[in-house]
């Protein structure tokens, strides 16, 4: 493996979903819980990737949900790496809707996950680490300790309040 990094983009996924009646509500929209199913595994596919090693969801640390998604629609999940630390890496998803009927397409959420790569124990292992070559992967880098750094004390807070 090599623990000198890797680029964003050696370790993209693209995942395309039909919206099928199985995966909605009694409004024909999807279901948010299949949706965040699928930013999972889009993330999951992502970080396994990048460490090359098996990776669990550590953290689901933010999803925001902007507009709907319907019976019919064409579902497309884009999910990189935005930074990595010693053993987790942030991982961000885009969802856009497609209406294959008229060719829209809309973003409509946005996720970001923290995984950890894993041996057969289920101790963690460190994982290379990330080097962005652009200027939107510099930016989701920097970003991202700054999500860090605030999942980190929104613990610590937690932690002393028990």
């Amino acid at each position: 493996m090599n623990m000198d990094g890797k680029t964003p983009t050696q370790s993209i996924v693209t995942m395309t979903e039909l919206v099928l009646p199985n995966d909605t509500n009694q409004l024909g929209n999807l279901l948010g819980g299949r949706l965040m199913h699928w930013v999972d595994i889009a993330a999951a596919l992502v970080a396994m990737k990048h460490s090359g090693k098996v990776c669990v969801t550590a953290s689901v640390d933010e999803i925001n949900f902007f507009e709907p998604i319907k019976l019919g629609h064409v579902v497309q999940l884009y999910a990189s790496i935005n930074r990595a630390f010693k053993t987790s890496m942030e991982i961000g998803v885009k969802v856009y809707r497609e209406d294959t009927l008229n060719g829209n397409s809309v973003h409509t959420a946005t996720a970001y996950l923290t995984f950890v790569a894993i041996d057969l124990y289920g101790k963690p292992l460190q994982v290379p680490q990330v080097k962005p070559e652009t200027e939107e992967e510099i930016r989701r880098y920097e970003d991202a300790a700054i999500r860090r750094k605030n999942r980190l004390e929104h613990r610590e807070q937690i932690s002393k309040l028990r």
